[in-house]
């Protein structure tokens, strides 16, 4: 088994080995991985924080030891905290790093970083001053970052950077945590979850005070939630259909 961590500011991981394939999601700089398959161009990994699978670029990203790997895995996360940040790599060379990256391999890189750094876990209170963060950052199938996000990847990374971890999809996502009977039992930070005629999970948001919800749709948004679901009232119509609201923390 080969280990590998990525030492560029945000890489693809795509369904297929081309970079024309889907973009299933994004792995962030410091992530670090297993490399389930090797091929001349491209591998197949497994991510560390949520176990999710897809192809990488073999220029993307560089190789570490076991060791290295197990030690990243069990050490407490450290991201940083900006929207945009700058890594130093040697004397006058600078990569660009986005909110949410991690900081635990700077060693092992060889790199520096002088910016804010998040380590500790916090309450469910401070969940939508987070999410706020993201606010109006374009609809991107695959994203995880505020230069364009997917729903899921907008719930994964508000709940990451505040020391929670959620999976990566919204269907894998409404498997987590406690149900709520209704929206009056819900609180700022609850996870509502949306499906469509055929009863998949295909959208997530966090629920916000007085009925609203911020989620990613176009951009991230926030409106109206009802027991219907998200009410728009730009189009004046409902744009998606609740399924249920689940409690995760």
């Amino acid at each position: 088994m080969k280990f590998g961590i990525c030492n560029l500011s945000i890489v693809p991981l795509r369904a297929e080995t081309a970079d024309s394939s889907e973009l299933v999601t994004q792995v962030l700089y410091g992530e670090h991985f297993k490399v389930l398959e090797s091929r001349k161009n491209w591998s197949r990994i497994r991510l560390a924080f949520d176990k999710y699978e897809g192809w990488i670029d073999n220029k993307q990203f560089v190789l570490i030891e076991e060791e290295q790997y197990v030690s990243l895995k069990d050490s407490t996360p450290t991201l940083s905290s900006e929207i945009l940040d700058i890594i130093t790599i040697g004397e006058n060379q600078m990569l660009s790093i986005c909110m949410g990256s991690s900081i635990n391999a700077i060693d092992i890189l060889g790199h520096s970083f002088e910016g804010s750094i998040i380590k500790q876990k916090f309450p469910k209170s401070k969940f939508i001053e987070t999410a706020l963060g993201y606010l109006n950052a374009p609809y991107l199938w695959g994203g995880k970052t505020p230069f364009g996000i997917d729903c899921s990847g907008f719930t994964q990374m508000v709940y990451k950077l505040n020391g929670h971890n959620l999976l990566r999809d919204a269907s894998q996502q409404a498997t987590q945590g406690e149900p709520l009977s209704f929206i009056e039992e819900s609180e700022p930070g609850d996870l509502a979850f949306f499906d469509n005629a055929e009863g998949n999970i295909i959208h997530v948001g966090i629920i916000m005070e007085d009925h609203y919800i911020i989620h990613a749709h176009g951009k991230v948004r926030i409106d109206r939630l009802d027991h219907t679901g998200i009410f728009n009232y730009e189009r004046n119509v409902h744009t998606h259909k609740l399924r249920v609201i689940k409690r995760i923390v």
